[in-house]
């Protein structure tokens, strides 16, 4: 376990899947991430790699082979290195394994950096492309944040802040985790959809094609107590079906599941991500306290 820690902010962090466990405020003492409470979700902020949520039949096909990965990837239930650490700044790393080619048919170089900045801490992704060929991935976080926080009122007095007039139109996962063809427009009311207990009944909302970059909750007295802020072209939002877990879900994505008819060819994904031999990819989104 690694930690990070500025005048304002605690971060703790597993070299398992280089994940964020821990988000406090150090004025408060309180805690702003999921616990990871397996009753509800065992997790807190995986990363998501080289798949943003699934395959159709888990299933991708490249070069003709036919390569198995389940959901959002294996790069979460992996051990990454710490190369670099300071006071305020950390970074992982990850390669290939021969596991890792049975799922996946490239050789990678995956970084995951933290940096904290006052309230605010950023996550860094690069990928390298280590092969002769060209490699194809998804990568996306998936940050859990508490909701209801302080005890203040329950889930559905909170309300989701975008940074758009809106309407936003999520597009809707079905069977298998895979994104049907079923669409819902939310209009906003002064930018803000209120949480209803049936919000997340079909899965998470799925919304592409830049329709927001900063996404906030918004606690009952009105104030944001988490920013979520991000240049990817999709994010989305969830928690579990039933409206009882005491978490939601802001996940910025370069990329995610297939369709329901998708026909599988690798290369050919929507929202999929390609590099070169040898070039890189980097991104980052930040998480802001209020």
């Amino acid at each position: 376990m690694y930690y990070l820690k500025n005048e304002e902010l605690t971060v703790e962090i597993a070299s398992l899947g280089a994940e964020m466990k821990s988000l406090k405020d150090n004025r408060t003492g309180l805690e702003y991430l999921w616990e990871g409470d397996p009753a509800f979700w065992k997790r807190t902020s995986p990363v998501l790699f080289p798949l943003v949520g699934n395959y159709r039949d888990q299933e991708s096909v490249y070069e003709g082979r036919t390569y198995t990965m389940s959901q959002h990837g294996f790069a979460r239930d992996m051990d990454f290195k710490a190369v670099e650490e300071s006071e305020e700044e950390i970074w992982f790393e990850l390669h290939e394994t021969p596991e890792t080619k049975k799922k996946y048919p490239f050789d990678f170089c995956l970084s995951i950096g933290y940096r904290l900045e006052g309230r605010t801490v950023k996550i860094i992704w690069r990928v390298e492309n280590t092969n002769k060929k060209t490699m194809y991935f998804s990568i996306g976080g998936h940050p859990a944040f508490v909701c209801p926080i302080r005890g203040l009122g329950k889930q559905t007095d909170y309300r989701i802040r975008f940074d758009t007039a809106g309407p936003i139109v999520s597009s809707l996962i079905g069977e298998g985790g895979l994104l049907t063809e079923e669409k819902v427009n939310y209009v906003l009311e002064h930018q803000e959809l209120q949480i209803v207990e049936d919000l997340f009944a079909k899965d998470a909302l799925v919304m592409e094609h830049d329709q927001a970059h900063e996404v906030s909750l918004i606690a009952p007295d009105g104030n944001p107590y988490v920013t979520v802020a991000f240049e990817a072209p999709l994010f989305g939002i969830w928690a579990p079906k039933g409206g009882k877990a005491p978490f939601v879900c802001i996940e910025p994505w370069y990329g995610r599941c297939d369709r329901t008819n998708f026909q599988k060819k690798l290369e050919e994904r929507e929202w999929g991500n390609t590099l070169a031999s040898g070039e890189s990819f980097e991104a980052s989104y930040t998480i802001t306290l209020g």
